[in-house]
């Protein structure tokens, strides 16, 4: 179809645009594939993983969590180079008639990306997304951490066992219900008694995520003491710990879109991709590091949770006072 006769500007509208519909099969599509992979690894690498001759060569948990992490990050990075899945790309080319079609920038684009401008709007938004970092270095740990703290756990739930790895699929439901309940009622309450920025949005979504791990790391106290607490308070955790994800994720999309000069929304979009790629090497990095030769870690039970804990609260308080002095330069597309 001759490109004229696709949108080129954004639909005025109070309703939701019209290719929403689109983008959220083309999430859906990501879900079964990339979040499968996600949510079988670890439990794979820690109890089932063979060598070349067949024998069973199952990873020391904290080797588990270095390389899930690292996983993760090298799908955030592949973005920037233009990796696609087939079904996805497939859903979301079926709404191109609904989407507004920006012409490439080409030259313009690098001459805008080079600029004193595009500069100092990547270096802006790359303070905010350094923050944005370590909130990635926690959420992911669902698919890790969380996964081989739900081994010790007591998962029988009206009769049926629930597997570690299936608790995962508390996010993705998580996300359907809590998006609209935030838009429609949290969001105007708290707007309601002062101004929710992009930026506030984001701290007090830091604040939530420290609470969300306040609630691992009390369970694996209980854990470390010989008992066996129940599964449900985890699924407590999923609860806070996805509110957060709304509050920052999708707030920092947003905000990255309105922040970023008119031929570069589409870089910045990918490039905000790194904040979860590095978030998740920070992840794998430490635990690379706290593994001891005699198989034994550095931070060892409660401690891991609690290190993650602490460094969330600190993030959040400095993104607090970050987010006071944080000049708003909105440039929307035209």
């Amino acid at each position: 179809m001759p490109e004229s006769n696709y949108r080129t500007t954004p639909v005025v509208t109070k309703a939701l645009p019209p290719g929403i519909g689109f983008i959220i099969g083309n999430e859906a599509a990501e879900r079964f594939s990339f979040y499968g992979m996600r949510a079988i690894l670890v439990v794979f690498m820690t109890n089932y993983l063979l060598n070349a001759d067949g024998t069973m060569a199952l990873m020391h948990e904290d080797e588990a969590k270095g390389w899930f992490h690292l996983f993760v990050s090298a799908g955030y990075l592949t973005p920037l180079l233009g990796v696609l899945m087939l079904m996805a790309t497939l859903i979301f080319r079926a709404g191109r008639r609904r989407f507004t079609h920006i012409p490439p920038g080409g030259m313009a684009f690098v001459r805008q990306s080079l600029s004193a401008e595009g500069l100092r709007a990547v270096g802006r938004l790359s303070i905010v997304y350094a923050f944005v970092a370590v909130f990635w270095a926690l959420f992911d740990q669902t698919g890790s951490s969380w996964v081989l703290q739900a081994n010790h756990m007591d998962r029988v739930v009206l009769g049926y066992a629930i597997l570690p790895s299936q608790m995962q699929a508390a996010n993705p439901l998580l996300v359907m219900v809590l998006i609209p309940l935030f838009s429609y009622l949290i969001y105007p309450a708290i707007d309601r008694l002062f101004a929710l920025t992009e930026l506030r949005k984001i701290a007090i979504g830091m604040f939530v995520a420290v609470l969300a791990f306040v609630i691992p790391t009390w369970l694996q106290m209980q854990i470390d003491a010989g008992l066996s607490p129940h599964i449900i308070w985890q699924l407590l955790a999923y609860v806070l710990l996805t509110s957060a994800e709304v509050m920052i994720s999708i707030t920092c999309l947003e905000f990255s879109y309105t922040q970023a000069p008119e031929r570069m929304k589409s870089f910045v979009m990918a490039f905000f991709m790194l904040s979860i790629a590095a978030g998740n090497l920070f992840t794998s990095a430490v635990n690379f590091f706290i593994q001891n030769e005699d198989g034994s870690s550095k931070l060892a039970g409660a401690d891991y949770f609690l290190f993650f804990t602490v460094l969330m609260l600190m993030t959040a308080i400095l993104f607090a006072v970050l987010a006071r002095f944080y000049t708003d330069e909105r440039q929307l597309q035209g």
